[in-house]
């Protein structure tokens, strides 16, 4: 490791020295500040830190990562919370599979929490006071969708821009999915992943 990037490192990782553990990425921009991340975000990003603990990190899973099914009885909470919001269940079902794989206890490296990874501020938004609570967490998610397809007319795609980069993000760049890298592969990952589970509905 250059040494440069090793003294700022130690403090990313203490910083990571809590159940929000994750890979860490890390490089020099051209005026010396030191960029780190939980995901190679830059072409000149090296792997610095690989967790072999604790919870996975959360990232967009490739398609051969994503989930064939999902336990029966988080279905079953699954369903209930998009029938109590009038929304579709396979989306539900899908944003659950993508954001956590499914762990009620998934925690991101920028704090989102839970089978939906629900930010803070989300959370407090729907009244979720505990958001590794699979079923509060699920209540907050569906809430947020159903907000989402209002605000958006609709529009899954859009849905799914504004549930990951936020619907301010979407209305600024003129209701259309935002520039983001992470956004762009967010957004048909869990198409792909509601395709997947309508095929095994059919089956």
């Amino acid at each position: 490791m250059k040494p440069a990037l090793a003294q700022p490192l130690l403090l990313v990782l203490l910083a990571l020295a809590s159940p929000a553990r994750a890979d860490v990425y890390g490089f020099i921009d051209e005026r010396g500040v030191h960029n780190y991340s939980d995901i190679p975000s830059d072409p000149r990003a090296r792997l610095l830190w690989r967790d072999l603990n604790g919870p996975k990190a959360i990232g967009i899973p490739s398609s051969a990562g994503l989930m064939k099914s999902l336990p029966a009885e988080l279905v079953r909470h699954i369903e209930a919370a998009a029938s109590a919001h009038a929304i579709d269940a396979v989306l539900l079902k899908a944003v659950v599979a993508v954001e956590s794989h499914a762990n009620p206890k998934a925690r991101s490296p920028k704090g989102a929490m839970g089978l939906t990874q629900l930010m803070p501020a989300t959370a407090a938004r729907y009244g979720v006071r505990n958001a590794y609570d699979a079923r509060q967490n699920l209540d907050g998610g569906a809430r947020y969708l159903r907000d989402l397809l209002k605000l958006f007319n609709n529009d899954v795609k859009l849905v799914l821009a504004a549930f990951n980069a936020g619907e301010n993000a979407v209305i600024r760049y003129g209701h259309s999915i935002p520039p983001y890298a992470e956004t762009k592969r967010y957004v048909p990952t869990v198409l792909e992943q509601m395709a997947i589970f309508r095929r095994q509905a059919r089956s």
